[in-house]
This record gives structure tokens, sequence and C-alpha cells, in this order.
């Protein structure tokens, strides 16, 4: 059930462009669904790349375009192994493969206290193996994509500095927690936050996307409230989050997300991007909302 804000409808005024754009061209991130039911282990992900083009192919006119596709892959196999995965994905794609997301969220109470935690296991951002994988995705050109706990941005941080040439894109402002032994913790939590997310824009080959937030891991309780928010309540609450990665990345290493399905829990579909322009308003909405994209993922 997708809860509806009080602007569900509005399209924003003088920047529905922006929005009708994004709504209608979109990058699909890896849900690790649809894979394959058989067949070497490796390659099973590879069947959710051929049921989104799948997809793609028999919808009809009017239907919003998945331009690309960001896929599984996982990073720590051999090479040989790793590149027989990512032809697959590249031959499933059929034009629309732009990288792999392996996501490296853990925490030790993840399980108990998380509605979707991490699967990742400890240590994999130290992983040399991953570290060789990550590095093999800049070699073939394509993008890395990563989601992780605000707990773990200085080992991503190493991970950026192990694989320099590879683009890396850092999910959801580094998902700060606000559940289990963060909650009540706010201030804490953003605090640290904003000194660990400075040092990671160090690294010159890593963007930001912007948002994530709504998720009820980061402690807001928006799904908990008898009404969801409007997008002007979502966008104040976001603000510090969103102000302070574009302060310290630069307008031109950020862009907005969605993060449909899950953060349904919280906000619908239209008050989320009308909180986005509101925040991104300024000589730099278009890049935050498209351009930025359009360039990374090469759409």
């Amino acid at each position: 059930q997708v809860r509806m804000g009080d602007d569900a409808g509005d399209l924003g005024g003088s920047g529905a462009g922006f929005f009708n754009e994004i709504n209608n061209v979109f990058v699909f991130i890896e849900c690790r669904s649809f894979y394959r039911e058989d067949g070497p282990e490796p390659l099973r992900p590879v069947g959710e790349t051929e049921y989104v083009v799948d997809l793609i192919e028999k919808s009809g006119p009017g239907t919003p375009e998945v331009a690309g596709i960001v896929a599984h892959a996982d990073l720590r196999l051999p090479l040989a192994q790793l590149d027989q995965v990512l032809d697959a994905h590249e031959a499933a794609g059929k034009g629309r493969f732009r990288g792999i997301r392996h996501s490296a969220s853990y925490d030790p109470e993840a399980a108990e206290l998380f509605l979707i935690p991490g699967r990742a296991p400890e240590g994999l951002l130290r992983d040399p193996d991953f570290h060789r994988g990550v590095r093999r995705l800049g070699e073939r050109g394509l993008v890395f994509d990563c989601w992780l706990y605000h707990t773990q941005m200085a080992e991503f941080g190493a991970l950026c500095d192990a694989a320099p040439a590879t683009t890396v894109v850092l999910d959801h402002v580094a998902h700060p927690l606000g559940v289990g032994r963060f909650a009540g913790q706010g201030e804490a939590v953003f605090a640290a936050w904003r000194d660990d997310i400075a040092r990671l824009a160090e690294r010159p080959n890593l963007h930001a996307k912007l948002g994530g937030l709504a998720m009820p891991d980061n402690g807001f309780s928006w799904h908990l409230n008898e009404m969801p928010p409007s997008s002007e309540q979502f966008a104040e609450q976001q603000r510090p989050w969103i102000e302070r990665t574009l302060e310290v990345f630069g307008p031109d290493r950020c862009l907005f997300e969605s993060n449909f399905p899950v953060d349904r829990y919280s906000v619908g579909y239209r008050v989320l991007w009308n909180a986005y322009k509101k925040l991104a308003q300024g000589p730099h909405a278009d890049a935050l909302l498209r351009g930025n994209a359009e360039r990374l993922y090469r759409l």
C-alpha cells in the first residue's frame, strides 16, 4: 500500500517538467529479484536483467522508459568468472546495462532491529577480492553502486581509494540509522555523519545519491503517523542531510534518487519528488534532478 500525502496529486507548479521527465525515464537498480532458478550460481542474477528487459519490450506506448540497468554480481568472484557474469548482463541488457550494485550494508544487530536488514558479511568492504572486483568495473567502464550504513563510511572510503579509476555511487547518503541502539540519538548520529561524509567526499571518483531517508530504519517515524508527510514536511526533515551532502560533494557529484518501493512505507511517490524539487531549487536543479544521472549512467 502506497501512503499518499496531502499534495499527492500536485506536480509541483513550475517544476513539473522535471517531474515528468524523471517519471518517464528510469534507471533500474537491482532488487535481488527474478533471479534464474537454475544454472550456475554466479549467473543467476542475470535473470533480473532479463526480466526487466522482457517487461520493457512487452510494454505499450507511453510506458516509462528504463534507459539504464544497474544489476548485481558477486564482485568477489575470480576475474574470469566475474567477466562472464558481466558479459551476460551486457547481452541481456540489450544496450541498457550500466553497472553493478553489490551492497555492503552490515550491522551486528541488523536482523533484530531493522525492517530491511543488510545482508552483507562483516568485513566485505575490506575484502581484497571485493576491491579487485570493484576495480574491474572501472576497467570495463561500468559504475559501482553501493548501499551501506553510516557506521561503515571509513571502510567505504578505503574501498574508493583502492579503486580510484572506478566511478562509485554512494546510495542513500550512507543510510544514517535511527533505530535500535541509535534510537533517540539523532543529534549524535548527525554530528558523526556530518564529519564522516565530508571525509568521504574527498574521493574524486565518488558520487552521492540524495534520498533514501524515508525508510523506517532511519528513525524518522513517518510510517507510524496517522497521516504521511506533505512534501514540505518531508523536505524540511531531509534538508540538513541533503544540504550537507551537497556542500561537501558539490552539485556536480550529486543526484536525487527515489528508493521505491521501500520509501512507500513513509511517503507517496509524487510527494517524494515534490519534496526533492523543493530541495533542488536553484541554478543546479536540472543537474541534480536529471543531468547528472544522464551523464553518470550514460542515458
